[in-house]
């Protein structure tokens, strides 16, 4: 009976690494890109229409294969300039996606990154594929598994919102406490208490009084704040998360 270790056959039955790897099954690795825009209240995502004929007329995520010289990261970045124009976002890495038969052309495996961008800071170059921002809220019908994976992130972003200020990114330097929490229930889907989540953001201490009123607003005219980035980096305030 050969007592070997399973490690110790595999490496013996091996030459070098470059056989090794020449043995392995082929399958192919891409990334899908879910780009999220906040635009005067509402939430979108950006998507292309599929150009394969499995999926004629449905939505895509922004997605392609990763190369033999990259990094995951490296290709996320190509995938969104290529697709987009746009090369100052910042990307996550949310999730890999492996189901066997989630591409009808073979095994494929994807690695899903996420951002959250002002879209009026962000100017689109490339539109083929009818590229353009969707609202989340609406009807979507969707090619390969990219409603599975655009539910996953949708859900991140929403966790990520909480427990970090990525919101005020959205903002302008100077906000109103109605503007902010517009922001938190475009990405929480969902209506919020104004007491309860201006009593949630004043106990953090991060919120600084500007002085200064809304102009020229059709409603009743706010107090501005700004945002101290400066202490929250420092840590002597703690984010203390927001749960909804």
């Amino acid at each position: 009976m050969n007592a070997e270790p399973l490690s110790k056959q595999l490496f013996s039955d091996t030459k070098n690494a470059s056989q090794l790897v020449r043995s392995y099954q082929k399958i192919a690795v891409t990334i899908d890109c879910v780009i999220f825009g906040y635009q005067d209240g509402q939430l979108k995502v950006l998507l292309i229409k599929s150009d394969l004929e499995n999926y004629t007329e449905q939505w895509s995520l922004l997605g392609n294969e990763i190369t033999h010289t990259e990094t995951t990261d490296e290709a996320a970045y190509r995938v969104l300039k290529q697709r987009t124009g746009l090369s100052d976002v910042f990307l996550d890495q949310v999730k890999c996606f492996s189901t066997p038969d989630r591409h009808p052309g073979g095994r494929v495996v994807t690695v899903a990154y996420c951002s959250l961008i002002n879209i009026a800071h962000h100017q689109l170059t490339c539109t083929d594929n009818d590229l353009h921002w969707h609202p989340v809220q609406d009807e979507i019908d969707w090619a390969f598994d990219h409603k599975e994976i655009f539910e996953t992130c949708y859900g991140w972003l929403q966790k990520r919102i909480q427990e970090h200020p990525l919101g005020f990114s959205l903002l302008p330097e100077k906000f109103s406490l109605r503007e902010l929490q517009g922001v938190y229930e475009a990405i929480l889907g969902m209506k919020l208490d104004r007491r309860n989540f201006r009593k949630k953001f004043f106990t953090m201490d991060f919120l600084e009084d500007t002085g200064e009123m809304e102009l020229n607003v059709a409603h009743r005219p706010g107090k501005l704040y700004t945002f101290n980035y400066k202490k929250y980096e420092s840590g002597k305030k703690d984010w203390v998360g927001i749960d909804f």
